[in-house]
C-alpha cells in the first residue's frame, strides 16, 4: 500500500499577482525611502521628491496626521531605527510593517504559497483600530516635539 501525502492547495493565480503586486510597491517605498536624505527639521522630506511643502505647516505652523513619515522612512531604510522612532513613531511602524511584509509577499507570489493568508487574518477590525489610536498617539508626540511647542 502506498501513502499518498496530502498536498497543500496553492495560492490562486489572482492572490499570487496580487502578492507581486504588493511585493514590488513596498519594494518601491522602501527603495525611495533610502534613497532620499532625511531632513534634520523631522519633516519635510518629501519636498527632495518635487512635493510641496506640508500645507497644515505653512499655514499654520503645526504638524499634519502623517508629519514626518517620510523621513522615518528615510531614517529606517538606513537602518536608523532610533532616529526614525524619534521622528515619527507611527512612521517608523510602517516601515518595519512594509520592510516585514515585503518578504511574504514575495515568496507568495513566487511559489504560490498560503502563507499569506495567515498575514491577512492579522487584519481585523481590532487591528485596523490599533493603528488608528497609534497614529493617533504619533500624531500628539509630534505636537508635543513640535520645535516651540
Amino acid at each position: 500500500m502506498t501513502h499518498t501525502p496530502p498536498t497543500t492547495p496553492k495560492a490562486t493565480f489572482g492572490a499570487r499577482v496580487g502578492a507581486g503586486v504588493l511585493a514590488l510597491v513596498l519594494l518601491s517605498v522602501l527603495l525611495v525611502a533610502a534613497w532620499l536624505t532625511p531632513s534634520p527639521a523631522g519633516h519635510g522630506s518629501h519636498t527632495a521628491l518635487g512635493m510641496p511643502p506640508c500645507g497644515w505647516v505653512v499655514a499654520f505652523n503645526k504638524p499634519c496626521p502623517t508629519c514626518g513619515m517620510t523621513t522615518a522612512f528615510a531614517h529606517a531604510a538606513r537602518l536608523e531605527l532610533w532616529e526614525a522612532a524619534k521622528t515619527q513613531p507611527m512612521g517608523f511602524l510602517l516601515a518595519l510593517m512594509a520592510a516585514t511584509a515585503f518578504w511574504p509577499a514575495m515568496f507568495v507570489a513566487a511559489t504560490g504559497s498560503r502563507v499569506g493568508m495567515v498575514y491577512a487574518t492579522l487584519f481585523s477590525p481590532r487591528t485596523l483600530w490599533v493603528l488608528v489610536a497609534l497614529g493617533a498617539a504619533a500624531w500628539a508626540y509630534k505636537f508635543v516635539t513640535w520645535p516651540g511647542a
